[in-house]
């Protein structure tokens, strides 16, 4: 087969979309809002203040209530309609102090991070033989008796990737690993971040226990320090390691949403929701997880309106409560999953440049993705034939079959900083930040205004 270069393959992917019978002269109003978003200090604005003035956001606790009061405060003042915080319960989880070390053959530090939902050591640790996998599925295919009463430790090899792929197929390790492990006897597991880079770091997530098993602590390795344990399992010794890893858990505790609106002149035609999440894990900020996808998501309807009431209402959500579950998602739903939902987009995967667009829409509205392709096109963004999925706070109503656009921003580092200590401001590309409002500013505004019935309940 003729091998095609990627800029080739972007013409012909724009071309299969852009037929002629579809195109239509961009509306005057898309290239000004695409440049004045190009300028945009709000989702700047927005990242920093939460970072600074709040900082982590762990679900369920008094620190995400702040950021609950801050993020509508700031709405308010940004002149959104309709702002409001809709509380709800979740159970909490709460880290209180991990740490780690080989006590053999070669006694040293490692650096570790429970993971989201892990059962607790006691105060003064526990002790254990390792017992090494290098996959998940080498774990799996195990006989109990080489795991029962043993430290699990899995390792992987995941690497970066533009379209960050390889977080759902290696990720299995942090969200089935524990269950495996706990199910065949193990008294704790290991497992390696899963994370791209090699900064000594260890890279926190949720996992949930499945039916029936008794949780047992769950810890995060940092990759190079993983790497280090292979190697000395591989010279061939046992390797016991002492593991603290305490947290403590609650009911029925308070966590929410915040919602704010730009009221649409026809409420007939849905509402379009745009979404983020406002938690984070403890130990960064949480900048591009996902403080910098609610600047996105607020400044990029913010341009929306400074060029006139939009024919549908656009609905920024900032949900809680993302990271442990998506509880906030469901919450939303429960309250509004009735409502009529023209369309939904999610901004989840921090604040590179976005490089491709993907569409779920009804049959027959191949006119309203040539026109956001075409508006898009100036920012070096092109269609691809993928279907759109949304992510976790937008999932219940893409399940329930609402229309989702996805634009798909470049995940080639966000492994490299995803739920660690450095999840931080600093990490922030300004000039890629203003990049993903534009996109964003330039996608709201024609399906906020396109004459489409879209996909309505």
């Amino acid at each position: 087969m003729q091998k095609i270069r990627s800029g080739q393959l972007a013409a012909l992917l724009l071309g299969s979309i852009l037929t002629p019978a579809l195109v239509q002269a961009a509306p005057a109003s898309d290239a000004a809002i695409r440049e004045a978003a190009l300028k945009d200090d709000v989702a700047w604005d927005i990242t920093e203040g939460l970072t600074t003035e709040v900082g982590p956001r762990p679900a369920a606790t008094p620190q995400e209530a702040r950021g609950r009061e801050w993020a509508a405060a700031k709405l308010k003042a940004l002149g959104f309609a309709n702002v409001r915080v809709e509380p709800y319960k979740m159970p909490l989880w709460e880290r209180v102090h991990d740490e780690a070390a080989i006590i053999a053959p070669f006694p040293q530090k490692l650096v570790v991070a429970a993971l989201g939902n892990s059962g607790s050591t006691p105060a003064q640790g526990i002790e254990g033989e390792i017992a090494y996998f290098p996959t998940i599925a080498d774990l799996q295919a195990a006989p109990d008796s080489a795991v029962k009463g043993k430290i699990v430790f899995v390792s992987h090899d995941m690497v970066a990737a533009q379209d960050g792929s390889g977080y759902g197929y290696y990720g299995a390790a942090r969200r089935q690993g524990p269950s495996i492990a706990a199910r065949k006897g193990a008294i704790a597991i290991l497992v390696k971040s899963i994370g791209t880079d090699h900064h000594r770091i260890a890279h926190t997530g949720v996992q949930m226990w499945a039916d029936g098993v008794t949780p047992i602590p769950a810890v995060a390795v940092s990759v190079p320090d993983a790497e280090q344990m292979a190697r000395i399992v591989s010279r061939g010794q046992p390797v016991r390691v002492h593991l603290t890893a305490v947290s403590k858990t609650a009911k029925d505790q308070p966590s929410g949403n915040v919602i704010g609106e730009i009221p649409g002149s026809d409420p007939k035609a849905g509402v379009i929701v745009a979404a983020c999440h406002l938690d984070s894990w403890d130990q960064g900020t949480g900048a591009i997880d996902d403080a910098s996808g609610c600047g996105i998501v607020a400044a990029a309807a913010l341009q929306v309106a400074k060029a006139g009431t939009p024919r549908r209402t656009i609905r920024i959500l900032f949900a809680g409560a993302e990271e442990v579950g998506g509880n906030g998602g469901r919450a939303y739903y429960a309250a509004h999953g009735k409502e009529p939902h023209a369309l939904v987009l999610e901004s989840d995967f921090g604040a590179d440049k976005v490089w491709k667009v993907d569409f779920t829409l009804p049959a027959g509205h191949e006119g309203l993705s040539a026109r956001i392709a075409q508006g898009l096109a100036p920012l070096g963004i092109v269609p691809s034939r993928d279907k759109a999925h949304g992510g976790s706070d937008i999932e219940p109503l893409v399940e329930a079959g609402i229309p989702v656009i996805d634009l798909q921003q470049d995940g080639t580092r966000y492994f490299d900083i995803h739920h660690t200590p450095d999840d931080t401001l600093d990490k922030i590309d300004p000039a890629q930040l203003r990049q993903n409002v534009a996109a964003w500013a330039v996608t709201l505004n024609i399906a906020a205004n396109a004459p489409e019935t879209l996909g309505i309940n």
